[in-house]
């Protein structure tokens, strides 16, 4: 159903079969002719895709008889050029089209997206937006199927119980009763209630275009509210905002200055340092707003000695208990020192302290948000995520010696590996709210990142004298996208054995090639195969058993009995030699020799845990990088279908970096923390979610799970076992589900390697 211009609408698609007593008429499945209304170019047949999008409200109106008023299903597929995309319907019920009768709907790539909506009685007409940027699209599909209440009463609960956080303890077939009895209380009609909570599950937007209506939805608190805490606090900490300036654009510098003088917490100092600038009204607007406030201190310096040197100028001037970092023509949002020194009253032993932040152009337009992880140690060696806002302790900055002379460009990054070396996970600190806004010009930065490019140098150097001065043997190497470190983790020698478990039961198809490519595709010099067979009896599979048996390195293990991999698993590690354990599907192939070492480097580190792969489909789209917990209701796979070129969101797709949770499919660990958590859980999780209850053990114990982008591999997902097509499997399914969310509760949606402000439906780290 390619949708061209003006073309006659394709014929209906069949209706599902357990939809049997549905009449296929044009009012129970209802299929669109649109007619372009603005926004949008017809191209020519022989393109790719039938439409352009002019801009990013591209409009049509959906012509052909409308649907029945009650419950239907929206189905939409869409093939377009961009990296995301979500569409809305606009229902004109008397009054015109407008937000308050809309839905919205983000759409998967190549693949059917739905989801309930309403028909009131007093529809009059439907606006259809494909798009919310420009771009080139086909509709392949697009209807409304009609359901009968009861139907639609399914799927709502079944949507509820697992994504929504008032409802994920409630039976489903309990839910309709509770909405009902809710909406009584709150003297509302219930189904109303019931749709505005499922919309919240679909709270998404597209991060290429929806920023300015996130920030609609979020805005900054009152004055007075701010007023009323601040007033609660027991402590207020002087913060020493450090700004070293040179020849900075007038402009530019008085709104970084403004900013300051417009703090909501009045317990700050401004410390300027002017780096010898050369423009006289640099030092002329300096000189104005220090003789007007009594909390800046100024100094200028002499001679330039580049931005260390500036910022140490700037440092003996704080008489703060803290210092912020600001460059010169940043501005700091509001509230942002209130933030910090509220975060100091629930946390007074915090020693470093950072913010999300986003960007600001020439025309004060914010965009390109960038909401960061709790403490993460192993991104930091990737990239500076901790970036803007920084805070940190005065003490320990003066004790480690200031800015370090050399490291120029990347002078924050190098403070941040410094200051965070040592210190406990609970005395650094993210605040997850957007305090800084960084200027985007053509030269900084923030407006490209290659704009600088001796700050990667610099970088490069940091992290590499970070670490050698623990681990002389580890290499660090560029990455792949600018301010960006691969770091190379030294095997111990000699390499330790490593057990492979592979689970299976006949499908010699899948295994064999899973098998050899395992053993051919592998340089690590010491490992163990061991083919944890549950029941095969095809005479093709047990004939290749026998013959991959002569393989000094295999072992077959016969594992009778119905399909648990955790128990699988279990049986296998208590077989093993090996003192590391890597778990591994039987339709894994990887994609380069060099894989397994890379893990190995990582699980032996001491501090850490699991370990997981970069899993690709096929087709090259990204199966697994990293577990989000929460998405889906319990955990969802970061960046999933993102093609591997993308950098993904801040170039997390590239480096690697602490997750909650790695997935099973491919995941190395030491024997010790397998045995210490008592392996998988063979009696609740079958087989999902086991990997995800499995790292949040190890993570309890102590450890930091990682997973890392250089060791890549395909993944055939599920294609033995076969997905969860029946009543039986999705009731296990629904089941294993419910118990991680009774053992592991709230802690599930409140992922420290994640933000609370990213979305719990989709995998693309868009926003809620």
């Amino acid at each position: 159903m390619m949708l061209r211009p003006l073309s006659a609408p394709a014929p209906l698609a069949p209706v599902p079969a357990s939809w049997g007593w549905l009449k296929r008429t044009t009012r129970l499945v209802c299929q669109p002719r649109l007619l372009p209304l603005s926004g949008l170019e017809a191209l020519a047949p022989a393109s790719r895709h039938a439409w352009r999008a002019l801009d990013d409200d591209p409009q049509f109106l959906w012509r052909r008889q409308l649907p029945l008023p009650g419950w239907h299903m929206l189905e939409v597929r869409l093939d377009h050029d961009g990296a995301s995309a979500a569409v809305k319907l606009y229902f004109d019920t008397g009054d015109g089209f407008d937000e308050a009768h809309s839905l919205y709907l983000a759409l998967r790539a190549g693949r059917v997206s739905k989801r309930l909506c309403y028909i009131p009685p007093t529809l009059r007409a439907i606006r259809f937006d494909p798009l919310e940027s420009a771009g080139e699209f086909s509709v392949e599909h697009l209807r409304l199927v009609w359901l009968t209440p009861g139907f639609a009463h399914e799927r709502l609960a079944q949507r509820l119980t697992n994504l929504h956080p008032d409802w994920l303890q409630t039976p489903r077939q309990q839910l309709i009763g509770a909405l009902k009895q809710r909406a009584s209380e709150r003297g509302v009609a219930w189904r109303e209630l019931a749709l505005a909570q499922y919309e919240a599950t679909f709270a998404r937007t597209c991060p290429s275009a929806s920023y300015r209506a996130w920030l609609d939805r979020h805005p900054t608190p009152a004055a007075a509210e701010i007023a009323a805490r601040l007033a609660a606090f027991t402590w207020r900490p002087t913060i020493s905002v450090l700004l070293p300036t040179h020849d900075t654009e007038p402009a530019y510098l008085k709104r970084c200055l403004d900013s300051v003088l417009a703090q909501s917490y009045p317990h700050w100092q401004l410390c300027i340092a002017d780096d010898a600038s050369r423009d006289p009204q640099v030092m002329q607007t300096l000189s104005r707003y220090a003789a007007a406030e009594a909390r800046i201190a100024l100094v200028q310096r002499e001679h330039n000695g580049h931005i260390c040197a500036a910022s140490n100028s700037a440092l003996a001037l704080a008489q703060g208990e803290f210092v912020a970092l600001l460059d010169h023509d940043d501005e700091l949002a509001r509230d942002a020192l209130f933030h910090i020194a509220e975060a100091l009253q629930r946390q007074p032993d915090a020693d470093v302290l950072y913010s999300d932040e986003d960007k600001i152009d020439e025309r004060g337009e914010r965009f390109d948000p960038h909401f960061k992880p709790a403490w993460n140690p192993d991104l930091l060696l990737g990239q500076n995520y901790l970036s803007h806002l920084s805070v940190f302790r005065t003490a320990r900055v003066r004790a480690l010696g200031g800015f370090r002379l050399g490291l120029e460009g990347s002078q924050d990054h190098d403070l941040a590996l410094r200051c965070t070396r040592g210190l406990s996970a609970g005395r650094i600190v993210h605040v997850p709210q957007v305090l800084y806004h960084w200027r985007a010009v053509g030269t900084s930065t923030a407006g490209a990142a290659a704009a600088k490019t001796y700050t990667g140098a610099a970088g490069l150097r940091a992290v590499r004298e970070h670490l050698a001065l623990e681990t002389p043997a580890v290499r660090v190497e560029a990455g792949r996208f600018p301010n960006t470190y691969r770091v190379h983790w030294p095997l111990p020698q000699p390499a330790p054995l490593v057990s492979l478990l592979v689970p299976t039961r006949d499908r010699v198809e899948i295994l064999e090639p899973c098998v050899r490519a395992l053993l051919e595709r592998t340089d690590y010099p010491n490992l163990e195969l061991l083919i944890l067979d549950n029941d095969s009896r095809d005479p093709a599979t047990l004939d290749f058993f026998a013959a991959i048996a002569a393989d000094p390195r295999v072992r077959v293990r016969r594992c009778p009995g119905p399909f648990n991999y955790s128990a699988l698993n279990n049986v296998g590690a208590a077989q093993a030699r090996g003192a590391l354990l890597a778990l591994v599907n039987n339709d894994i192939e990887p994609m380069h020799p060099e894989w397994l070492t890379e893990m190995v480097t990582h699980a032996c580190r001491p501090e850490i845990g699991c370990v997981g792969a970069k899993l690709y489909y096929p087709n090259g789209t990204i199966q697994h990088a990293g577990v989000v917990l929460g998405v889906g209701g319990v955990a969802g796979h970061a960046h999933k279908y993102f093609s591997g070129h993308q950098p993904g969101y801040f170039s997390r797709l590239h480096l690697a970096q602490n997750y909650s949770a790695v997935t099973a499919a491919c995941l190395v660990v030491r024997r010790e923390i397998f045995t210490a958590v008592g392996g998988l859980d063979a009696a609740h999780l079958a087989v999902a979610f086991n990997d995800v209850d499995f790292c949040l053990r190890v993570r309890d114990a102590g450890y930091r799970n990682l997973w890392t982008p250089f060791a890549e591999l395909y993944h055939h997902e599920s294609i033995s076992r076969g997905s969860d097509d029946t009543q039986a499997k999705r009731a296990r399914a629904a089941s294993e589900a419910q118990y991680m969310r009774r053992r592991w509760g709230a802690s599930l949606f409140t992922d420290p390697a994640y933000h609370p402000h990213l979305t719990l439906t989709h995998e693309d780290f868009s926003l809620r």
